[in-house]
């Protein structure tokens, strides 16, 4: 049976342990948190990208439309051209060039119309920006998980640290919580300067 000096050595121990588990507790709340940030983060670029990718995917829908169309009325305007030299009387010419001078400026309103924003110019730019905006949110989204995988490693190593009693492994876990801040900040404001995938 241990004296007494053993029996307070033991108590001591036991206090110190217990304190370093109250300060692997505070870390593992601390990288909790941030991962709660980081998930609802990623979880919102991820819904953001799908919504862009849809409105692009209509807006590029309308271009090929418009195409389809443009080039169905370039066809029939350059058919009744052909119609212009042998028509009947100077009449008939007048209405059938009439008629192909409407359908050119179809066509080209079609091409072009920026009062409406919906030629296949502005279609054309508004479907790239859609696609930009879409590829940074999927950057945005794939640092957000880089950081909840680092921070989920950090509570592990956290736990680790409590079960063993190895506080070198609660200062890996810190040091991956940081590095998983360091991917979230990289996500939320310089999406593009790391490429991840």
């Amino acid at each position: 049976m241990g004296g007494p000096h053993e029996s307070l050595e033991t108590h001591e121990n036991a206090e110190h342990a217990a304190g370093h588990n109250k300060q692997i507790a505070l870390l593992i709340a601390v990288i909790a948190l941030f991962l709660a940030f980081s998930e609802t983060l990623g979880k919102s670029a991820q819904t953001e990208s799908i919504s862009l990718n849809i409105k692009a995917s209509d807006t590029w829908n309308f271009f090929q439309a418009k195409t389809v169309r443009q080039t169905a009325i370039r066809a029939a305007a350059e058919a009744l051209t052909l119609q212009v030299a042998t028509a009947p009387n100077e009449e008939a010419k007048v209405a059938v060039q009439k008629q192909v001078d409407a359908w050119k400026a179809t066509v080209a309103r079609y091409e072009s119309d920026p009062k409406e924003g919906d030629g296949r110019k502005e279609l054309r730019a508004h479907a790239e920006h859609l696609e930009h905006e879409r590829d940074t949110a999927l950057a945005r989204y794939h640092h957000y998980e880089v950081a909840s995988a680092a921070f989920q490693i950090g509570i592990v190593l956290c736990s680790a640290a409590v079960i063993t009693g190895m506080m070198a492994l609660a200062f890996v876990a810190g040091g991956v919580g940081v590095l998983g801040i360091v991917f979230m900040g990289i996500g939320l404001f310089a999406p593009h300067a790391v490429h991840i995938v």
